[in-house]
């Protein structure tokens, strides 16, 4: 099967995870494809494929005869869809010899997806890239690190004499709502080192990412008929507006690049009696990362001492997850190989700091050293996402190149 037939099998799996959900996984629709991709896998010969009441999956492929001893390698990617945007009823194509120029995903509501607002589109003219009808996301992210990772898979299976170690295979629900690793069976999974299919644009190499946590702030305000408020009403609504102007105003998320981190308010809702802010904190300087938390709890403790007696203030302050680069330097193999494996391959590898996390940076904390590799696709998580045909099969080459680097 060629690696867009899966990818296009996939995404027709509606696996979209639910931040307020308390399940495990958040949605039961991703066991759905979790099923699928126990049974693809036993047909393609990996008999021990199995799913695990949490809706992880786990396979692998013995190592070839002398390689016994090489160091165990895992391929990792992750089931769900974000929530920015719907994944339900996706009406994936392929636009053949793209001739860079608009392209119609719909006419009937005319959305048209324009290499002026996706410069990135101008590199793959002549291709075949994977589009929307612009009313969903693709999915890419990470059907296609799924795709690439079984297509690679099915190539040491029916070639036998490519030589590689034990190869570990591993799919993961609710990675888009940070919680991807947290059922992960690292022990069970076998693996020595591994890596995350999980990147962008073909090339990236991602060993660095955010230190990250969430800090949600409960305001209770004081209510009061508006025609009678004077020295009364305390609008839990307007303490959460002058505690977001306390802010640095440049260390919001549009103001940020690199390795800059931010603050940035994610979600607000209430009244005047209650008001609930979500923010996210992020930084790839663990000190900094340190500095914004402490600044978030002064704010509170200000407001706090501010308005005593007449309203509080509680913030519940969690670490989510930490820069996997000081897990991963005592590991540097996996990032010279991959470097190797790509430009065997013709492909210049360009390492970025994840401006986000992924599963590996959680793993690589649980024990499990695990760099990002990119799947080839733009766009992720909105409706204009697109992912070049020739980008999948180049990974898929690289992939093989790669895990038998670790056999010799």
């Amino acid at each position: 099967m060629q690696t867009y037939e899966r990818f296009l099998k996939y995404v027709s799996f509606d696996t979209e995870s639910d931040p307020h959900s308390q399940t495990v996984p958040t949605t039961e629709k991703q066991k759905v494809l979790g099923a699928y991709l126990v049974e693809e896998m036993k047909n393609m010969g990996i008999h021990d494929a199995f799913m695990d009441e949490k809706g992880y999956v786990y396979g692998s492929i013995p190592a070839s005869e002398g390689c016994e001893n090489a160091t165990a390698l895992g391929l990792i990617a992750h089931m769900d869809t974000a929530s920015a945007c719907s994944g339900k009823d996706i009406k994936a194509r392929i636009v053949s010899n793209y001739d860079g120029g608009n392209i119609l995903l719909n006419a009937d509501k005319n959305i048209v997806m324009s290499p002026v607002d996706y410069p990135s589109m101008k590199k793959y003219v002549g291709q075949d890239l994977i589009v929307t009808d612009g009313t969903t996301l693709l999915g890419g992210d990470d059907k296609a690190g799924i795709a690439e990772i079984l297509s690679a898979a099915e190539i040491f299976l029916n070639q036998p004499e490519l030589k590689h170690g034990p190869l570990k295979i591993g799919f993961t629900p609710d990675e888009e709502v940070g919680r991807g690793a947290n059922y992960f069976d690292v022990k069970g999974f076998g693996a020595d080192l591994a890596y995350t299919v999980d990147g962008g644009e073909l090339g990236e190499i991602s060993y660095e990412n955010f230190n990250a946590a969430s800090a949600v702030v409960t305001i209770h305000g004081r209510s009061v008929h508006p025609g009678s408020a004077k020295n009364i009403m305390i609008s839990a609504l307007q303490l959460g507006m002058e505690l977001q102007s306390m802010l640095p105003a440049n260390e919001q998320p549009a103001y940020t690049e690199g390795r800059e981190g931010f603050t940035h308010l994610d979600e607000m809702k209430g009244d005047v009696e209650t008001c609930v802010m979500d923010f996210i904190i992020r930084d790839h300087d663990k000190a900094k990362f340190e500095e914004k938390k402490a600044r978030m709890e002064k704010i509170v403790a200000y407001l706090n001492e501010k308005y005593a007696g007449a309203c509080s203030i509680e913030l519940n302050l969690k670490d989510s997850y930490y820069n996997m680069l000081e897990q991963i330097k005592p590991h540097m193999e996996l990032i010279t190989k991959a470097e190797e494996a790509f430009r065997a391959h013709g492909v210049e590898p360009v390492s970025l700091p994840v401006r986000g996390g992924t599963d590996g940076a959680r793993l690589s904390y649980m024990g499990l050293p695990c760099p990002n590799l990119c799947t080839g696709g733009h766009n992720y998580h909105g409706r204009f996402e697109y992912v070049p045909v020739q980008s999948m099969d180049k990974i898929v080459e690289i992939l093989v190149t790669l895990v038998q680097s670790f056999a010799k």
